[in-house]
């Protein structure tokens, strides 16, 4: 009875024991919750602050074309038969108006005009005795002393005489043309850009023999479509990147009135400086400046592309971020126009945005206040 007693007492005790135990663990586990209830979330991220800024920004056309000479001027020979005997310059030269470029064959002309010369003296002669025998017959008129037909045939002969010299005469100068033809003058001021003289040919009326631009002027002709055509007015400044790496500074003379009926692009024609080191057959990429407007800017590392759209993330007041989508425009020295979804005084994540999402929690470095709006 006594062993049954204990047995049953030290169960109880037992029971007590683990209860406590239980009890204990309770409380415990109960505190380290509330101590993990009670510790704030950790920042997703230490960020650096930016404000958009509003100046002004040059609206700019990006453009693309080739180089072409402004005009061209084509020197052929203008008389035929005759042979290149001097060629006085070549390509890339630069020639002035009425300058000496080639001589023909003069000897042949020569002969010629001394030939006609001569043949003008004789007409000459034959006038002077056919006006003698006109005086004659028009002083004996009236008296008898000869008939009206051989009256009528002087007076005939000497309109005839008159007539002989003024196709001898007429004849004679087109001989002295010819003669001049054998020097090749330059058309007009400007450059070499082509040489078909040879020494020795025998060429013909309309050979070419050069070609150059004129007063060696150069320009760019731009390729654009209707809307940005639309936009170019004369007088406009364009700045234009060489092949080489030069940078060239032009003006719009005009704006083509058409657009080719393929491409549907229109042609805008920029002059260029005479001494810069653009050369026709070159292509160039080119901007045309429009003006300036205002825009609304942030760095471009504060702009994220995701899913091919734009987003930036503005910090909240209770420093968790908000993904904002936003549409961006132009693009020049590090920042980016932002055209819609963002609020001039909001305050924007500078970098860092591809390690965050929309509802963060970050952390404002200290120093990091964002730059107050301004403009230019």
């Amino acid at each position: 009875m006594k062993a049954k007693t204990g047995f049953i007492l030290f169960g109880l005790a037992a029971v007590g024991l683990l209860a406590a135990l239980v009890s204990y663990g309770k409380v415990g586990g109960d505190g380290a919750a509330g101590k993990a209830a009670s510790k704030p979330p950790a920042p997703a991220l230490a960020v650096a602050l930016v404000a958009p800024r509003l100046t002004d920004w040059p609206r700019v056309i990006e453009a693309s074309g080739g180089l072409f000479a402004w005009q061209e001027g084509v020197i052929a020979a203008e008389t035929g038969g005759l042979r290149v005997v001097e060629v006085a310059v070549d390509v890339g030269d630069r020639v002035q108006r009425g300058q000496v470029l080639a001589r023909l064959d003069q000897d042949t002309v020569k002969a010629e005009v001394a030939q006609q010369e001569a043949r003008v003296a004789q007409v000459r002669a034959a006038l002077a005795e056919a006006r003698a025998n006109g005086n004659r017959a028009r002083s004996v008129k009236d008296k008898g002393a000869m008939s009206e037909q051989q009256i009528t045939q002087y007076l005939i002969a000497e309109e005839a005489a008159k007539a002989n010299l003024a196709a001898a005469e007429a004849a004679l100068e087109m001989q002295r043309l010819r003669l001049a033809e054998t020097r090749v003058l330059a058309v007009d001021d400007g450059v070499i850009s082509a040489r078909g003289a040879t020494l020795g040919t025998v060429v013909q009326p309309g050979t070419e023999l050069f070609r150059l631009v004129r007063q060696g002027r150069v320009e760019w002709r731009a390729e654009l479509t209707a809307e940005q055509l639309a936009q170019v007015r004369p007088g406009q400044e364009v700045a234009l990147r060489l092949p080489g790496g030069e940078g060239v500074t032009g003006k719009v003379r005009i704006a083509s009135p058409t657009l080719d009926a393929v491409t549907r692009y229109g042609l805008v024609y920029v002059d260029l400086p005479t001494d810069s080191p653009a050369r026709p057959g070159m292509f160039a990429q080119g901007s045309i400046r429009l003006g300036a407007s205002r825009a609304l800017t942030l760095p471009e590392s504060a702009v994220l592309l995701r899913d091919g759209s734009s987003f930036v993330f503005e910090v909240l007041p209770d420093e968790h971020v908000a993904q904002r989508k936003v549409e961006t425009g132009r693009r020049a020295d590090g920042q980016v126009e932002i055209l819609s979804g963002l609020d001039a005084a909001a305050r924007v994540v500078e970098s860092g945005g591809a390690f965050l999402a929309d509802g963060d929690l970050v952390r404002v470095e200290v120093g990091a206040a964002p730059g107050a709006q301004g403009g230019a």
